[in-house]
């Protein structure tokens, strides 16, 4: 399957990508370069608003085209967009890291539209476990004087998805000396997570695990970065198919297009020689031949 490459965006790290289904339109976030992007299907024009802190991850908020639940580097906050190109950002709810040098990795909302991301150390070289997952809003607490942890020692969350019926929830830690993926039951009417059992070993498999999606059927997709490839897991941990890119580290997938049946996926542009890879950074479109959800939107 030839994938499209629908923006040459040259990312430093391309994550977060959000379809928005009433515009018509991509949304994702650049981490290193501080950027909420925007792709219009329609003409294929773009934008990029700045944020105060490394970006990254977003969810909508409930209703609105313009207001974004983003994960930054000191916590949580409202971004909007404004007609020019600084979004303004309002902190909802501040992180108390366990060292220095933490930022929030992959996020997003659960079928309820509570809002789930996690925190890692930036120098992965470190293999810290000091990343952390958390949920918004937290149950009995506005959050005020900063978040709790509802999971704890991880060095790179990531992965994190929803089944179609809420039920179960996906997890997982993308460093070299982990490259797991977890599933869990999940209490739809609490937000809690329990019965945490291995999905997926990903060191069976080509790529460290990265962002993800879920399509209507309850599959798992999963970007394996360092691969160039994304992966389908059936609800049972079986591998189903493999995509290929072009660029070594897909980041992270998600269901867009007017039917949600195209599959897009950002990237990572590393330095040094990118000669065998001169779209890495990119923005990329697949057709799998299946169809996705309508991502969560945030509802507080």
């Amino acid at each position: 399957m030839q994938a499209e490459l629908i923006l040459d965006a040259r990312n430093g790290t391309g994550e977060s990508p959000v379809w928005n289904l009433r515009e018509q339109a991509l949304y994702w976030v650049d981490i290193p370069a501080r950027t909420l992007n925007r792709w219009s299907a329609a003409d294929g024009s773009t934008r990029a608003w700045l944020a105060p802190e490394m970006i990254a991850c977003v969810a909508r908020y409930d209703g609105s085209d313009t207001a974004w639940l983003a994960g930054l580097e000191s916590g949580l906050f409202k971004v909007e967009i404004t007609d020019g190109d600084t979004l303004q950002a309002t902190a909802l709810a501040n992180v108390t890291h366990p060292t220095g040098n933490m930022r929030f990795n992959d996020g997003r909302c659960d079928r309820q539209g509570r809002f789930w991301a996690g925190t890692m150390v930036m120098d992965m070289a470190a293999a810290t476990p000091a990343g952390k997952l958390y949920r918004f809003p937290e149950q009995h607490s506005t959050a005020a004087d900063g978040l709790t942890p509802i999971l704890e020692d991880l060095i790179i969350p990531n992965g994190l998805g929803f089944s179609p019926d809420g039920r179960t929830m996906y997890l997982s830690d993308s460093h070299p000396n982990a490259q797991l993926i977890w599933a869990f039951d999940y209490d739809t009417d609490t937000g809690t997570p329990h019965n945490r059992r291995l999905f997926v070993d990903m060191n069976n498999y080509p790529g460290r695990p990265d962002g993800a999606a879920v399509d209507e059927d309850g599959c798992y997709w999963i970007c394996g970065n360092d691969a160039g490839q994304i992966h389908r897991f059936t609800p049972d941990g079986k591998l189903d198919r493999s995509l290929t890119v072009p660029v070594k580290k897909p980041a992270m997938c998600a269901f867009g297009g007017p039917g949600l049946d195209t599959l897009f996926v950002t990237s990572i542009r590393p330095g040094g020689d990118l000669s065998d890879q001169p779209l890495a950074g990119g923005v990329f479109a697949l057709r799998p031949g299946v169809k996705g959800l309508e991502e969560p939107t945030f509802r507080g």
